[in-house]
């Protein structure tokens, strides 16, 4: 599959929104388009989706080695994938979009807000490509797409500065209905606020397809193939609804992969299945947890966990397995598996990515003394009850309270950090469980 990075000069510039207009531009164009993200981002993909049809991969070589990342890239049998970096093209300590695009191999276009710039937007892609050189990064920086950028003479001025051997990609209009309503973690989910199809195909006019489908280029393979393991013919309950919506797509066919997969909705109220294993991916309680405390679900999954079910809960998976959950001033009560107290706070708690080291085999995702990756992003604060047991010691990042994370009770895990399927954590889980109803 050929791809390109659409690289932002920082966070905030309308990555998202250049990403889409791509997509749409291709596939109006008759490209078969699949999308991408560099970095462990849930929202942004859920966009991507809405406009592809498609999953759009998760790419960052911290969560799945540069293997992973090369392997999920190709995951899909498509013409071309367009990948959306995160915050600026060069930022972040252990995995940056710049990174992605060096291990992919593909050239970076960068998206540049043009607002209030002409000349001066060639002078930022230009520093943009030189710095690349200036550092040793094997990144290739070929054009711009301007953001916020007028047609006429404000289009012609930017184009007509580019230096030699940068290309002008076109350019996304302003528009008031090219915007996603925000909230805590980012930028409301795809499927509540997906973008105007009539302003998206708008914006799409103005992109260099041409452009784009000469600059794109095959993105370097992995040397191995990835260990596909067999079926083992457990059966795995993964809670799928508006609270835990947190849930990579590589994570789905993993666990497809093996074993039996069923999904339930908490805020629903449906009944935890009959399964020997349950999944609750990270998401949004705190937005449905007066409908999750009144649907019975976490009550069953609470008694059904007291039996030996194992459970394995991300962020907020962690926070519905806690006794109780506070948010707005109101607290409500959760599934009571877990000895903790989780409370909503006005800034985010933690935001990294981490490196936990296991303590003991009751971990269920990774072997006594051995190491996982994923990364954390939450506003919720957990305080642990004094008997509180762990299953991790945090190498890098905060956890649960700064040294630890992987709160652990019968055979239930619950954390802040979300891992992905590269990791082998989901391979771990499935192979943990022994068939107990």
């Amino acid at each position: 599959m050929r791809g390109v990075v659409l690289g932002g000069t920082s966070s905030g510039v309308g990555k998202t929104v250049a990403t889409l207009a791509v997509c749409r531009a291709l596939a109006d164009d008759g490209v078969d388009v699949r999308a991408g993200k560099a970095g462990p981002d849930f929202i942004d993909p859920s966009h991507h989706r809405a406009v592809t049809g498609h999953p759009s991969r998760t790419l960052d070589p911290w969560l799945e080695g540069e293997a992973g990342v090369r392997r999920n890239f190709h995951r899909d049998d498509a013409d071309c994938r367009v990948v959306e970096g995160v915050m600026g093209l060069y930022d972040g300590t252990v995995s940056s979009t710049a990174d992605v695009a060096a291990v992919l191999d593909v050239p970076v276009v960068l998206v540049v807000n043009a607002a209030a710039g002409m000349e001066s937007v060639a002078a930022t892609a230009l520093g943009f490509r030189e710095y690349a050189a200036e550092t040793g990064q094997d990144v290739d920086v070929v054009g711009v797409l301007a953001q916020q950028a007028h047609g006429g003479r404000h289009a012609d001025g930017i184009r007509e500065a580019l230096p030699d051997g940068m290309t002008w990609f076109g350019r996304i209009p302003p528009s008031g209905n090219l915007e996603v309503p925000e909230r805590h973690l980012g930028l409301h989910m795809g499927d509540e606020e997906p973008l105007p199809d009539g302003a998206l195909a708008a914006a799409a006019e103005h992109v260099r397809v041409d452009r784009l489908r000469e600059a794109a280029r095959e993105a370097r393979r992995p040397e191995t193939a990835a260990d596909t393991g067999e079926a083992t013919g457990q059966r795995v309950a993964v809670a799928r609804d508006p609270a835990f919506g947190f849930c990579y797509p590589a994570t789905r066919e993993r666990l497809r992969a093996r074993a039996d997969v069923t999904t339930f909705s908490p805020v629903a109220g449906d009944p935890v299945p009959d399964c020997d294993g349950v999944y609750l991916p990270g998401g949004y309680p705190e937005l449905h947890a007066a409908d999750l405390a009144a649907s019975g679900t976490l009550d069953d999954l609470g008694a059904r966990a007291a039996d030996g079910l194992p459970v394995l809960g991300e962020c907020g998976g962690l926070m519905a397995l806690a006794e109780s959950l506070t948010t707005d001033g109101e607290t409500h009560a959760m599934a009571g598996v877990l000895p903790a107290e989780v409370e909503m706070r006005d800034r985010y708690r933690a935001l990294d990515h981490v490196e936990l080291r296991a303590r003991d085999d009751g971990a269920l995702t990774a072997p006594a003394g051995t190491s996982v990756r994923g990364h954390e992003f939450h506003y919720s604060e957990a305080t642990p009850g004094r008997d509180a047991r762990f299953a991790f010691d945090v190498v890098r990042g905060d956890g649960i309270d700064g040294d630890h994370d992987g709160l652990v009770e019968h055979r239930t895990l619950g954390t802040y950090t979300h891992v992905h399927a590269a990791s082998g954590a989901f391979d771990q889980f499935v192979e943990a469980l022994d068939g107990r109803d």
